[in-house]
């Protein structure tokens, strides 16, 4: 059935102290299934197991809001803000462990990228510039987004420290390490992006003050958490209301962002892209997981359009990647490691008849059933 022998896909790795058992991840992917106070819940627990079950060796978890203000994004978005949240993903955790894989928590501030939070109507981001493009229909969204409020400083340095309580909650709870969302268009991607920071301070105009509140960021979770717990990052040109978005300076940035991320603490970088073979900069110019993987110094784990086996494993082969994520594959495949291993041929995505209802319906059962 595949080409490949699919040998690099199937090897074991190590991250910080983590083995993981192949090469397989699942990509956080939005699920808008928790309980409207952001908790956990058993319907969280099903989803999230079935993939450990499938032989994916760690499973990095939807976008988790990280306070009671203005960092959520979804209408029953999950959080890790309060304790009660917690508890609520211990079972969630364990049921993951129990299958021998890991799980990352992915720490998450929507920004003015927001159409749905519980504590507020308003939204936040470094300039008082609204994100291009529309609110997503199927999270609930609809028309333009609004105009955020440009973040004081006070505004930054409580963002800083939501992120650095919410990864000392993940650690309670018993996650394997967790993972900054950089991308997509998110708060901290919005720093990042030149028409959307058009601040004059320390965080805005150079590439050097906009990738500051990051490194801030992984500067101060690795204080709070210890040397010994994973922390990832994730970044992209791409965003949900602009998928088109390049960087300016192209390669040239890439290489400035990536290098400034080697100098860290940090344990990996996720990279999101269309198709994560392509050139990402422009004709014979480099993928952006070989990019992460020239001009920083961690693990890079690669997502864009990477159900194929054979692609994914050509992926690792030419050292453009160490790791390989996979979202809509997953969702019509959650054993897709399983099946990849035994010769089994994978399920087509199919957009009208997995997510649309999944992002819909909160009956476990059904659910589950639509997930088959």
């Amino acid at each position: 059935m595949y080409r490949l022998n699919q040998e690099k896909l199937f090897s074991n790795t190590v991250i910080k102290n983590k083995t993981l058992k192949n090469r397989y991840v699942v990509a956080p992917m939005t699920r808008i299934s928790a309980e409207q106070d952001g908790r956990a819940n058993d319907t969280m627990k099903q989803y999230y197991e079935r993939y450990a079950k499938g032989g994916f060796s760690a499973i990095i978890s939807e976008g988790i809001y990280i306070d009671e203000s203005y960092s959520q994004g979804y209408d029953d978005q999950p959080g890790l803000a309060r304790e009660d949240h917690v508890q609520a993903w211990k079972p969630v955790v364990n049921g993951v462990h129990k299958h021998d894989s890991l799980m990352i928590a992915q720490l998450m501030h929507a920004g003015g990228q927001s159409q749905g939070n519980a504590y507020t109507s308003k939204t936040i981001s470094p300039s008082e510039v609204p994100p291009k493009g529309e609110q997503l229909g199927f999270y609930g969204g609809s028309g333009l987004f609004q105009t955020p409020k440009a973040m004081t400083e006070q505004d930054i340095e409580q963002v800083k420290d939501a992120f650095v309580q919410s990864a000392v909650r993940a650690k309670e709870t018993g996650f394997d390490g967790v993972e900054i969302h950089g991308a997509n268009g998110y708060l901290l991607d919005q720093f990042l992006t030149d028409y959307l920071n058009h601040r004059k301070d320390q965080y805005g105009g150079s590439q050097e003050n906009r990738l500051r509140i990051i490194l801030e960021i992984i500067q101060d979770i690795r204080n709070a958490v210890g040397s010994d717990y994973i922390v990832g990052i994730r970044i992209s040109q791409i965003k949900v209301a602009d998928p088109d978005h390049k960087w300016a300076e192209g390669e040239k940035e890439a290489e400035y962002i990536f290098s400034q991320l080697g100098q860290t603490s940090l344990d990996y970088i996720h990279v999101t892209d269309g198709d994560a073979t392509n050139p990402t900069f422009g004709e014979n110019t480099r993928t952006l997981a070989q990019a992460a993987k020239d001009f920083g110094r961690f693990p890079v784990i690669a997502n864009g359009k990477l159900g194929d086996p054979d692609k994914a494993e050509q992926l690792l082969i030419d050292n453009h990647a160490d790791l390989i994520s996979v979202g809509t594959s997953a969702l019509a495949n959650p054993d897709l490691p399983n099946r990849v291993n035994k010769g089994v041929e994978l399920k087509d995505f199919d957009f009208e008849s997995i997510l649309l209802p999944i992002a819909k319906v909160k009956d476990l059962e059904l659910q589950m059933e639509l997930l088959q």
